[in-house]
């Protein structure tokens, strides 16, 4: 498991998997949600625009993220 510190809050979904580095673009990121590839807390999620605050938890490609401030 990842940590990462979100400097603001709430957060796009596909912007943290974007700057996390997990795909290469914003639309790579939006597509990946859009295929049900991402789970936010254990759920499948297809909302691209996801708003995101610490405390949740991403799981995408066998990584999972942990959401801070």
């Amino acid at each position: 498991m990842r940590t990462v510190i979100l400097n603001k809050q709430p957060v796009e979904l596909y912007k943290i998997l974007k700057f996390e580095g997990l795909v290469a673009s914003g639309g790579e990121a939006k597509l990946v949600i859009e295929q049900g590839m991402v789970r936010v807390n254990g759920e499948l999620e297809l909302r691209k625009r996801r708003k995101l605050i610490s405390g949740d938890q991403i799981e995408f490609g066998g990584h999972t993220l942990a959401l801070t401030s």
